[in-house]
């Protein structure tokens, strides 16, 4: 594979467009400053603006959220799983009905396997612009966003209708549900009570991984966090590994599906047969199945990595207590 054909499947940080009316809660106080991106695979976004900036299959999709200080993410549930880990910034992400259940505070590096089934939200509680990177479980993610009732209806107040389908119609634009069809309904009462209300004790210590810990599980080989064996709970159809500095190996390596690349510290150094590239913090890159690589830090000082690859296990578990 030439480099021209490689540099299509790498997202460059500066490149990524993001979109501002991803969702519902576009025009809601407090959280109509968040910028969306969908960097691999469709994702879950109910607006026609969004950019998707490479659409080949890879079993699960990678997004990010961008948000100034103080902005949120409503709370919302997924059919398949989401794991989220800090770029940049510092994040609060709460869950429950009404956000109240539990709750974490993530700092750069740190992963979240977010239980499948909770609502979940997030908030950037730093003092700059923040980034979290995402990955969602199916090509299809499992069909779209479901929104705790009070969700919706802020946004209706708001200008913002989410039709059945999953798509939005702003009115501030004109716009309105086409003839015949409904807008979305919100759960009922019986409905909510399938969401469960796990506590602070019962997630962060089987989903949360944080970074210093695993920089210390990956001082000499690449740590495993979800997947077979990982540091975290549940199968997700995806595995993650972490890797460092310390941990990396010059050894060629490839996998039965596409694998994708996503620094968080330090600058990466990619090389296969025909070519090679350099990754930075932000940076995503889909190396495709069987192609063998190397994967090793392109300058001296403290360098991490995250890598996702699909595998054959079922997109995310609904929570359940821990054993």
């Amino acid at each position: 594979m030439t480099s021209a054909e490689m540099e299509a499947r790498i997202v460059r940080y500066g490149d990524l467009q993001p979109c501002k009316t991803a969702f519902i809660d576009a025009h809601t106080p407090g959280s109509n400053q968040k910028e969306n991106f969908t960097i691999i695979g469709g994702g879950v976004s109910e607006s026609p603006d969004q950019h998707v900036h490479i659409s080949i299959p890879h079993g699960f999709n990678i997004g990010a959220a961008g948000q100034p200080p103080k902005c949120r993410n409503s709370l919302h549930s997924h059919r398949t799983a989401e794991v989220f880990f800090v770029l940049k910034g510092r994040w609060r992400f709460f869950w429950g009905r009404w956000g109240n259940a539990g709750e974490v505070v993530l700092e750069e590096g740190d992963i979240f396997n977010i239980p499948t089934g909770i609502f979940r939200g997030f908030e950037n509680i730093g003092t700059d612009y923040g980034m979290i990177m995402a990955i969602l479980g199916g090509d299809d993610a499992g069909g779209g966003v479901i929104w705790a009732p009070q969700v919706i209806e802020d946004a209706r107040d708001h200008g913002l209708i989410l039709s059945s389908k999953g798509k939005l119609y702003d009115s501030k634009k004109g716009q309105a549900l086409p003839e015949g069809e409904k807008p979305m309904p919100l759960l009922t009462e019986d409905e909510l009570k399938a969401f469960p209300e796990p506590t602070t004790a019962d997630v962060v210590p089987h989903y949360v991984a944080r970074y210093l810990d695993l920089m210390a599980l990956a001082d000499r080989q690449s740590a495993r966090v979800i997947g077979e064996n990982g540091k975290l709970r549940d199968k997700p159809g995806f595995e993650v590994d972490f890797i460092t500095n310390r941990s990396a190996s010059e050894a060629s390596q490839s996998h039965d599906h596409p694998a994708v690349l996503m620094p968080v510290k330090g600058h990466w150094k990619v090389v296969w047969e025909g070519g090679s590239a350099t990754l930075a913090p932000g940076d995503t890159m889909s190396v495709p199945e069987n192609l063998p690589y190397t994967l090793t830090p392109s300058m001296t000082g403290e360098a991490a990595l995250y890598r996702s690859v699909g595998t054959a296990d079922p997109a995310g578990a609904t929570w359940a207590p821990a054993a």
